[in-house]
């Protein structure tokens, strides 16, 4: 109950409007089903003459006076009412009287069950859909450094199939959690005013039966979350796959991939088969548990009446086992909702690790806001590391406004590293990066970012349109400004040339297009966005020679007037920048002009050496 008691706290506030039109509708649905049925109890003592003709009515006046209770009343209602249709309609229609009466009042019943069920339909579905967007906009606030740890497939399985458990097993089962409390209470009520002591008796049975059922539904939480986690395993080898297809093909790995894939699957399917079993248990438990708990009642109660100790008639009795009947299967319903809970539970941990998941990339309250760059960018003392590994040491650098400075090196230097620090995609450990003498960590993250524009070796595009990618980032921006953007990156006549020109989809990551092609509307893109400081990755080191000269060319136009940062594995690309920076294994070892560093005889000499043989 624990669990239900923290989902109730958790999603119900929201919606509580809902909650209560739901309870209103159903408590109205349970008390009609209550009197219409309790109107055959006065029909069959009067028919059967187990109970005499009632002829006198009393009035309420004698509930306040004392003079009775409000069960003596409500039985003197009733068998006058029967007594009177019976003498004046004859027993014959007297019955056909009262089953009309009962199907009007069922009628009544169904139709506000109906719209209890109806009124929790926007907590149904508005629950499922803040929670993911929750997720997703908390995966687009972590920082960069998250996604380097976790894998994408868990980090989907827990978008997707972890929110659709919850939605199926926990939401689907607050109409259960609320709806069969209100039956158990209702039908209880009428219990205690009919036989307080065979009532009191039933509820010291029924938490038995409550503990033993509960027993299983705990059980399940540890299996469910296994299961889900491995559910992130296959997800995340099925995006490898598709990802790496082309290898996989190349080096005839199909059978591997498919051997791995096989045994995560497997142990994917004992962990549900865990499951399956316990919760297949739930209903033969149940239902086993409710009849003992019947036989126990109609023994006890049958006693009390053959004793003439249980202030009940024979067909009051009848009533009163049609009333514990009334709780049954409600009990088992939520007994089954608990089950269901349980198994969500292990999905709301695993969407709560998510979410929980602090982001160190804070934006600090008196953040200044920034529009515009107009002197220099100065890295001064940087650290930064991975874990345990230093990967920048004690970088110090300044970008000039209007330069082009290359960042050139082996793989693994920390050129990356460097310019991913700049717009706050990772925090430093120690030193300080400003922009025109402002501390990074003191901007407003959205305008720091905004002044920065990113190219990259492998340009991320979007299943989308053309225009829908160029703009991508840039609010309202005219179709003419859209075609001149793409024109300046030489993109203009391969997009007219497609069959709806900028309205074209371009496929999963621009799967249509040709890796030149690409890159082009990437820096299309960047150039509508029109930042005044631009960052290259190797923008032009996966392309054959005729892209690579259209490409090249598009970043000059894009480089004009703005401060460029390039990173280089290519060194012909950066023969002309203001200043260029070798790192080795994090630390800046050499800068100058080409020539200069070519004379010095140093690492970038032997790059140099290396590239031009």
């Amino acid at each position: 109950m624990k669990d239900v008691i923290t989902i109730l706290r958790r999603f119900v506030p929201k919606y509580k409007r809902f909650m209560a039109m739901h309870v209103i509708f159903i408590t109205l649905s349970n008390v009609l089903g209550l009197f219409s049925f309790a109107m055959l109890m006065p029909v069959l003592g009067i028919l059967f003459q187990t109970q005499k003709a009632v002829t006198t009515l009393y009035t309420f006046d004698m509930v306040q006076n004392h003079t009775i209770n409000i069960k003596a009343f409500v039985e003197n209602q009733m068998n006058y009412y029967t007594t009177h249709i019976i003498n004046t309609y004859g027993a014959d229609n007297a019955l056909l009287v009262i089953g009309l009466f009962l199907i009007i009042m069922t009628m009544l019943k169904v139709g506000f069950a109906y719209l209890a069920a109806y009124s929790l339909v926007p907590l149904r579905t508005g629950v499922s859909r803040d929670l993911r967007n929750m997720v997703f906009r908390k995966i687009t606030i972590l920082p960069l450094g998250f996604f380097t740890t976790e894998r994408k497939g868990d980090v989907m399985s827990r978008m997707t199939n972890d929110v659709q458990e919850i939605e199926n097993s926990v939401i689907s089962s607050l109409d259960v959690l609320f709806k069969d409390p209100i039956t158990i209470f209702v039908n209880l009520v009428a219990m205690f005013i009919m036989s307080w002591q065979l009532t009191l008796f039933v509820l010291t049975i029924l938490p038995i039966s409550g503990f033993i059922i509960g027993r299983i539904g705990r059980s399940l939480k540890k299996p469910s979350t296994s299961a889900q986690i491995q559910l992130g395993v296959l997800l995340s080898q099925i995006e490898e796959t598709l990802t790496g297809l082309r290898i996989v093909k190349a080096f005839n790995a199909e059978a591997k991939v498919v051997n791995r894939f096989g045994k995560a699957n497997e142990l994917h399917r004992k962990f549900n088969h865990r499951i399956m079993r316990k919760r297949l248990l739930a209903h033969p438990m149940s239902e086993l548990m409710g009849t003992l708990v019947i036989v126990i009642v109609l023994w006890y109660g049958g006693k009390l009446i053959i004793k003439g100790e249980g202030f009940l008639t024979g067909e009051a009795f009848i009533y009163y086992i049609v009333l514990f009947y009334s709780i049954i299967n409600p009990a088992k319903s939520f007994t089954t909702g608990l089950y269901s809970v349980q198994k969500g539970m292990a999905s709301i941990d695993r969407v709560d690790g998510l979410l929980n998941t602090e982001n160190p990339i804070v934006e600090s309250p008196d953040a200044i806001p920034v529009k515009q760059f107009a002197e220099k960018i100065e890295v001064r003392d940087l650290w930064f590391r991975y874990k345990d590994v230093d990967v920048l040491k004690n970088v110090s650098l300044d970008i000039e406004k209007g330069t082009t400075v290359a960042l050139v090196g082996q793989s693994g230097s920390g050129k990356s590293t460097l310019v991913d620090l700049i717009p706050r995609f990772y925090d430093i450990i120690k030193g300080s990066i400003k922009i025109d003498g402002i501390e990074i960590k003191d901007i407003k993250i959205a305008d720091l970012r905004h002044l920065m524009g990113n190219v990259n070796q492998e340009p991320l595009l979007f299943n989308d349109s053309f225009y829908n990618n160029i703009t991508f980032g840039v609010e309202h921006a005219s179709m003419d400004e859209v075609i001149s953007a793409a024109k300046v990156a030489n993109a203009h006549d391969f997009i007219v040339a497609t069959a709806e020109g900028y309205d074209t989809m371009i496929g999963d990551r621009g799967s249509r297009l040709s890796g030149g092609q690409r890159q082009r509307i990437s820096i299309a893109r960047a150039i509508l966005a029109n930042p005044p400081i631009l960052i290259l990755d190797e923008a032009t080191s996966a392309l054959d020679t005729e892209s690579e000269k259209l490409v090249q060319d598009a970043i000059e136009k894009l480089m004009k007037n703005r401060t460029t940062i390039v990173i280089a594995h290519r060194l012909s690309t950066v023969r002309n920048a203001d200043m260029i920076c070798v790192l080795h294994e994090g630390e800046i070892v050499e800068r100058g002009h080409h020539d200069e560093l070519l004379a010095l005889g140093g690492v970038y000499h032997k790059l140099h050496s290396l590239q031009t043989k």
